[in-house]
């Protein structure tokens, strides 16, 4: 019986995934979009994390981090990509690659297509032109990912580390479009 009172025990005590907390984290739609959440995220199991109106998958630095509440952004240049999910809401997201390599010149709007193939964004599209990115990362895969939704206030930020890019893809964005759909769309890409 003490055997079982200290496994539970050490079990409410799994480390918790340490996630910054947004801004706008007491936006009441956020709250909703937490709740909407997936259990499992391209196979990781959802962790506790440390801030409000946060998520994770994984464990440690490892891990999938959402973050409801970002500043939302306004008009840009930045690559923009409508992900369509399997139960009909579509969520456009704004792609950044967060490269160590500081000294690389190639041109960001190449970048960040190449991370939305190497994200393989089932059903993404681009200014309106399907991109049909479905395969698994092969370029970008030593580089994190972040996708930031576009026309949705509170904004939604989803940091992928490069080394679940590596193993999973991150086409498991369509997975969140029920719960980030919580938040109505206002805008959407070009």
């Amino acid at each position: 019986m003490l055997l079982v009172i200290v496994l539970a025990a050490l079990a409410g005590c799994s480390q918790a995934v340490s996630v910054e907390v947004a801004t706008y984290a007491t936006d009441p739609l956020c709250a909703s979009v937490v709740l909407a959440l997936p259990d499992t995220l391209a196979g990781l199991d959802r962790s506790r994390t440390t801030s409000q109106a946060t998520a994770a998958w994984g464990s440690g630095e490892d891990a999938v981090t959402l973050r409801c509440g970002v500043e939302v952004p306004g008009p840009t240049t930045q690559q923009c990509v409508t992900v369509e999910t399997p139960s009909g809401p579509s969520v456009d997201w704004l792609v950044f690659a967060d490269s160590e390599a500081a000294d690389d010149t190639t041109d960001d709007a190449a970048t960040a297509a190449d991370a939305t193939a190497s994200a393989g964004a089932t059903g993404a599209t681009d200014s309106g032109t399907s991109t049909g990115a479905t395969a698994e990362p092969t370029t970008g895969a030593d580089s994190d990912w972040t996708f930031i939704t576009y026309g949705r206030d509170p904004a939604v930020e989803v940091h992928v580390p490069a080394s679940v890019v590596a193993e999973r893809s991150a086409s498991f964005l369509d997975a969140l479009g029920l719960a980030v759909s919580e938040v109505a769309a206002t805008r959407t890409c070009l």
